[in-house]
């Protein structure tokens, strides 16, 4: 063909010049195949259920270190051993180190590379102007590099870096989980331990005051005042009490080797130093609740979830870039030579450049297959945020309306344990003087000692469902977790 200077160009000229006119717009335009990530949106109340009028708006920070607002030292020192010794911490902070490794070999794809050689042989082949049988012997030194750069058209190494961050936010927030589930049961643990302590002390005190009800009415048998079903009766019933104290002992040791486990421990290792009695932690009130709206952003497994989301959109672009062309620039340099100082001079240097196309043609239907499942697994991560939202309002529900009802009925047993003590040392009274018989008496103490063990059990599901709330609500450690090797 001709153009108006004059100057005659080839066809073949003119076509690699558009090529690379195309290949640098295409490149410049950073072309993405693929959806962009959105984060859903949820209906969700203005306001929580059973919270009567109270103020729902509370800053954020109060969930943190939750379980300080039960002013237990030991509780307190206990978490942070914790948090530095429990193995399921380690692992999610394993998995951080895993994904930051992804994140820089998904980074690095999108770049040049490149390798360098360098050889030397030795040869020895048989004379041949020689009669006398000598060898000739050679040296041939080689060096060189080699490039190669497969550049992203349509964004597949991109979306597999966005993928690969999108990762490690995932496994930052599981971290942040392990933390707050670890919190929790650390606090619940230790209150069980309490509350199992002060039920075995509350056995303690009811079989010995029952004792000497037995002996007081053995005495009365012996001056043939009573009857020998009144004495069998109460020693039975003390021995019964006794029992119970075996189960709290066991249900304590249990909570006790649970603790240690938690802080990374041998089973038994806090069993010394929680042998010493001590209250069953209290919370204060109120409690920050916010609104439901909060727990999208305060909640780590829900930002987990909804990073996951995040991670499965960004690996349908990489599907779907791989159903399009692909080009690679390649190029090497080579040198060689007899002797070292000779490398590198222009004789001896060999070079070839060029760019490679790929294009996908017969694949029998498996690029677009590998499109659809990503596709579906996007959808699975929505609809596992869409039911973690639902799960997460559940409980904070659920913990609210537990956490009310169960002061209610605490302060209801409180009343119940006063008129209880009342009655029973009336039946005592009155059975020490002839008054009243043994079975008023017998079932006075029978009704004390339920009351009295349900009020402990009572104070018990108080503090777990004040745990239940604020794990539920997000409440966690906010503390130095950093994943370092």
């Amino acid at each position: 063909m001709r153009i108006t200077n004059g100057n005659r160009v080839t066809r073949k000229n003119c076509t690699g010049k558009a090529l690379a006119a195309l290949l640098a717009t295409v490149v410049l335009a950073g072309c993405m195949v693929g959806p962009n990530h959105q984060t859903p949106g949820m209906p969700l109340p203005a306001r929580w259920s059973n919270t009567g009028d109270r103020k729902m708006r509370q800053p954020a920070p109060r969930l943190a270190h939750w379980w300080k607002r039960l002013n237990d030292p030991l509780l307190t020192a206990l978490v942070e051993r914790a948090v530095q010794g429990n193995l399921n911490v380690a692992l999610a902070k394993a998995r951080i180190l895993e994904a930051r490794a992804t994140l820089r070999q998904e980074t690095g794809a999108l770049f040049p590379l490149a390798n360098g050689t360098s050889s030397v042989n030795r040869t020895r082949s048989p004379g041949i102007a020689a009669n006398d049988g000598a060898h000739a012997v050679s040296t041939q030194h080689q060096a060189g590099f080699d490039a190669r750069w497969e550049l992203d058209l349509f964004g597949g190494k991109q979306r597999a870096a966005e993928a690969a961050r999108y990762g490690l936010d995932a496994s930052e927030e599981d971290l942040r989980n392990t933390l707050l589930v670890l919190v929790g049961d650390v606090v619940l643990n230790y209150t069980q331990v309490r509350a199992q302590q002060a039920l075995l002390g509350l056995a303690r005190r009811t079989a010995q005051s029952q004792r000497q009800t037995a002996s007081l009415i053995r005495a009365k048998y012996d001056a043939g005042s009573a009857a020998n079903a009144d004495m069998a009766r109460a020693e039975a019933v003390a021995a019964t009490t006794q029992a119970d104290g075996a189960t709290f002992e066991i249900d304590h040791s249990l909570a006790v080797h649970r603790l240690g486990i938690l802080l990374g421990l041998a089973p038994a290792a806090l069993t010394g130093e929680l042998s010493k009695r001590a209250p069953i932690p209290r919370p204060r009130f109120p409690l920050p609740l916010g609104v439901p709206a909060d727990i999208l952003s305060n909640r780590p497994d829900l930002r987990m979830a909804e990073r996951q989301l995040a991670q499965a959109t960004a690996r349908i672009g990489v599907a779907e870039a791989a159903r399009y062309p692909s080009i690679s620039l390649t190029g090497n340099i080579t040198t060689q030579a007899m002797g070292i100082s000779d490398l590198a001079q222009k004789s001896t240097i060999g070079w070839a450049i060029g760019p490679s196309l790929t294009l996908p043609l017969l694949r029998g239907g498996q690029l677009q297959a590998a499109v659809d499942g990503a596709n579906a697994r996007r959808d699975q991560a929505l609809l596992t945020y869409q039911s973690a939202v639902l799960t997460a309002m559940g409980e904070v529900e659920n913990a609210i309306i537990s956490l009310t009802r169960q002061q209610d009925r605490h302060t209801k047993l409180a009343a119940a344990v006063r008129a209880y003590r009342k009655a029973a040392n009336a039946a005592r009274i009155q059975y020490a003087s002839g008054a009243s018989e043994y079975l008023n008496l017998l079932d006075s103490q029978r009704a004390l000692y339920g009351s009295e063990t349900a009020l402990i059990n009572s104070q018990l599901a108080i503090t777990a469902a004040y745990i239940a709330l604020n794990k539920a609500l997000g409440g966690g450690w906010s503390g130095t977790a950093d994943a370092a090797p």
